[in-house]
């Protein structure tokens, strides 16, 4: 096999596993995106989600996570449900199914395995939201999309509701075109953004999004946001709801994506009197364990009165 045979063959591959969309990029420093990322930082839009100031040269150099890297293979997989679960509480529809980075890394195994047997001893990881990676810059490098004004990864064809991932390979590819911004002079997702976490067109202040408050805060949410979350007790979807381009969503056919009945059953009631017990059983596989009973009843108590 050439190189060009190869792209393809893996290019090929992804898609009989599932993901929509394959492209590929050269791996090297992300020269653009280190003061991008300094002044973020600075500014303190992480809160506390200190881990994303952590390792920061490897996030901007994928060759300083997998030694002799030279290809970013970037990955989409679909998450957009049939139809969204109707509760007085919203979760985002990303967490409707099984925990996605167990979903997806087992995919790019059988990814990496296929490769093997076909290329040859190729080394490298997978990543799936997981390590200091910029999914998103190297999706957009590899022509997968564009960056948008909600800082989301946005597919012309597919809108944005997919999860990214990556293969970091030591083996030289074809090396896909980004492709251009076509957000435009829309600014529906700034002006819809109830916390206004979209501090500028292609910033977003983390530390106000009302995925953060909801997920990564693990304190108390602050009193000045009440009655800003329209019910969102895990994650939020607003900013890609108003997306033009999420007209073009479809349907996913991951069963594992699927809300179980549990949820179904349990998002007919109020979810304010959920017990421990109910939780486990209802999210023993979902994301919504990321934040733990406390975390969950944290947000419904919050939300319960507005």
């Amino acid at each position: 096999m050439n190189i060009s045979q190869q792209s393809n063959f893996i290019k090929n591959k992804a898609l009989t596993l599932g993901f929509s969309h394959c492209g590929i990029s050269k791996a090297g420093f992300l020269e653009e995106q280190a003061p991008k990322l300094e002044n973020w930082l600075t500014n303190n839009m992480h809160g506390q989600m200190n881990y994303m100031a952590n390792h920061f040269d490897k996030r901007l150099d994928p060759r300083l996570l997998v030694d002799g890297a030279k290809s970013v293979v970037s990955l989409l997989y679909n998450y957009y449900p049939s139809e969204e679960i109707s509760s007085n509480f919203k979760i985002s529809k990303y967490a409707y199914g099984d925990d996605y980075h167990f979903v997806i890394k087992n995919k790019l195994k059988e990814l990496i395995f296929e490769l093997r047997q076909e290329i040859g001893d190729i080394q490298g990881r997978a990543f799936v939201d997981s390590a200091p990676v910029m999914d998103k810059v190297w999706a957009q490098k590899s022509g997968l999309g564009w960056i948008g004004k909600n800082s989301n990864l946005i597919n012309k064809k597919s809108g944005s509701f997919f999860f990214i991932a990556e293969l970091i390979i030591d083996l030289e590819l074809v090396y896909d075109d980004p492709i251009k911004d076509y957000c435009g002079t829309c600014t529906r997702c700034i002006d819809a953004c109830p916390t206004d976490a979209i501090v500028s067109p292609y910033v977003v202040d983390g530390s106000k999004c009302i995925s953060y408050y909801t997920i990564e805060l693990k304190e108390a949410i602050p009193a000045e946001v009440k009655g800003k979350f329209e019910n969102w007790a895990f994650g939020c979807d607003i900013c890609q709801d108003v997306c033009p381009w999420n007209r073009f969503s479809t349907p996913h056919e991951e069963p594992a994506f699927k809300p179980t009945q549990n949820l179904v059953e349990l998002a007919k009631s109020d979810w304010k009197d959920i017990s421990l017990e109910v939780f486990n059983a209802v999210f023993k596989n979902s994301p919504i364990n990321r934040t733990k009973f406390e975390g969950f009843t944290r947000n419904l108590k919050f939300l319960k009165d507005l």
